[in-house]
């Protein structure tokens, strides 16, 4: 990454779409533009979880005038993501298919924790370094996100299904206030969010930050009434509830301070922070200038080198937890690497890493069942939470363990993409090569593609010396009829 460098997060919440564009100097990411829209994606799911058609058009809309400014970055230098809404809906591949090729970039649905790792990283990047133990509190429209951290490490993460939106379309639907809506929200929001208490008590944290939409307009609000800048406190709170009872509607409130795309959800909003004071005895919280997009955009910097990207970690993490065996994963990993670099014809660092990552989890599965290990395995990969990755990426992940055995037709439609099919072949060849669960002879062994064809050749004399492994890789080719792809084993 060199100094210069523009990076772009592109933040798909509930309530409002967010693009935030940066330009990395000596480390770190300065602003250059920011713009926000006010969707309100949150409120047009209907009573079956789908986006509304018009909900649908208002976000690719907004997409379309955000590509217009992307136009000519690079797809790596810029991170689309999509909190709560879209983890609900139901139909939300028919939004992310359209409003991936209107942005120009694809859309990565992440889920509660990794939205919560990245507020954290957000956070924690713009604050001064310190040793403190940090609790971070996200309101967004639908979810709410926690976490403990320390620096830049975070050390619990969790997400919860209450939002400024979703609560005040549920306890203020005609926005109006009184004593008993904010009495039944609040209760309802602690019922939800009262596992917390366990992970998140008071003597796990020195000091309590709120992040972005709701704490940041409530700050606002205080701050132009006269209250500490910068800091939202329980009798500011009392106050706030109480300027809210006393214009009794959303329709009539007019404070300095509160934007008007904010009025229709500030009794929600406030409802729930209320709660995470009462529940987590907060005095005080101080509001925090970063947020999830600015974790996108340091997360991107962390996957440019090996050494950095915390997905490197956390396969590792999987790793032990599935109790893989770590030297034949390896093992089969260094060989898939190996072929593929030889067959690959770009730049493909990338690929090759996330390659290296299915080969080390390719046996994941076995921890439930050596019987159909691989279906096991793609199965953990689609429904686990880890840290550093997009649902697509862990799926594409479980793609690859799916198919390293067994016929490749049944991953069907995505054989279409090459970068799969070469990353597939690679893996493949290595646990046919590593069958033995030793290092495989690599001497004189040639992958090469032309087209839709992928060869492997020997040096003379390799078949009779290595007779199972070139069986196996004989079945191989009988392994990819009936797909867009051919293998041939050319072997001496």
């Amino acid at each position: 990454m060199h100094d210069g460098t523009l990076l772009a997060a592109v933040d798909l919440g509930s309530n409002s779409f967010r693009l935030e564009i940066g330009r990395f100097e000596h480390g770190h990411i300065q602003r250059v533009e920011y713009l926000k829209e006010t969707v309100r994606q949150g409120n047009g799911l209907d009573e079956d979880r789908n986006l509304t058609p018009e909900a649908m058009q208002r976000g690719w809309d907004c997409l379309a005038r955000f590509a217009e400014r992307l136009t000519a970055f690079e797809p790596h230098h810029v991170r689309a993501v999509a909190t709560q809404t879209l983890r609900e809906a139901r139909n939300r591949e028919v939004f992310l298919q359209r409003g991936s090729d209107i942005l120009g970039h694809r859309i990565e649905v992440v889920s509660g924790p990794e939205e919560a790792r990245l507020i954290y990283q957000g956070v924690a990047r713009l604050l001064p370094q310190s040793d403190e133990r940090r609790l971070v509190v996200d309101i967004g429209g639908r979810s709410t996100e926690l976490i403990l951290g320390q620096q830049f490490s975070a050390r619990a993460v969790a997400s919860y299904r209450v939002g400024s939106v979703a609560w005040s379309s549920r306890y203020f639907p005609e926005g109006i206030f009184t004593p008993q809506a904010f009495r039944t929200a609040e209760i309802a929001a602690q019922a939800v969010l009262d596992e917390a208490l366990n992970v998140y008590r008071p003597d796990t944290w020195d000091v309590a930050y709120g992040s972005s939409g709701t704490v940041g307009a409530v700050g606002d609000v205080l701050a132009a009434a006269g209250h500490p800048s910068g800091l939202v406190t329980r009798q500011g709170l009392d106050w706030l509830q109480e300027q809210l009872l006393r214009v009794r509607s959303a329709d009539r409130l007019r404070m300095e301070g509160l934007k008007e795309e904010r009025r229709s959800v500030i009794g929600g909003g406030l409802s729930v922070l209320r709660a995470i004071f009462e529940l987590l005895q907060i005095d005080q919280m101080q509001v925090a200038q970063g947020a999830l997009r600015q974790g996108a955009l340091y997360d991107l910097l962390d996957r440019e080198l090996p050494e950095t990207d915390l997905r490197s970690s956390t396969v590792r993490g999987l790793m032990h937890r599935f109790a893989v065996d770590i030297e034949h994963a390896e093992r089969v990993a260094k060989t898939a690497c190996s072929l593929f670099t030889q067959a690959c014809r770009k730049n493909c660092e990338r690929a090759e890493r996330k390659l290296a990552w299915a080969a080390q989890l390719h046996e994941v599965g076995c921890r439930i069942s050596h019987s159909e290990y691989h279906h096991h395995g793609a199965y953990i990969l689609d429904h686990t939470d880890a840290a550093g990755f997009a649902v697509w990426e862990l799926h594409r992940l479980g793609l690859l363990v799916k198919g390293h055995r067994g016929k490749v037709r049944k991953l069907e439609a995505d054989l279409d993409d090459p970068d799969l099919a070469l990353q597939l072949v690679c893996l493949r060849i290595a646990v046919a090569l590593c069958h033995a669960r030793r290092t495989p002879d690599m001497q004189g062994l040639s992958l090469s593609q032309q087209g839709n064809r992928f060869a492997l050749s020997t040096r003379p004399g390799w078949s009779a010396a290595y007779p199972q492994s070139a069986h196996l890789l004989r079945e191989e080719s009988t392994a990819w009829i009936k797909t867009p792809w051919e293998f041939a084993a050319e072997l001496q």
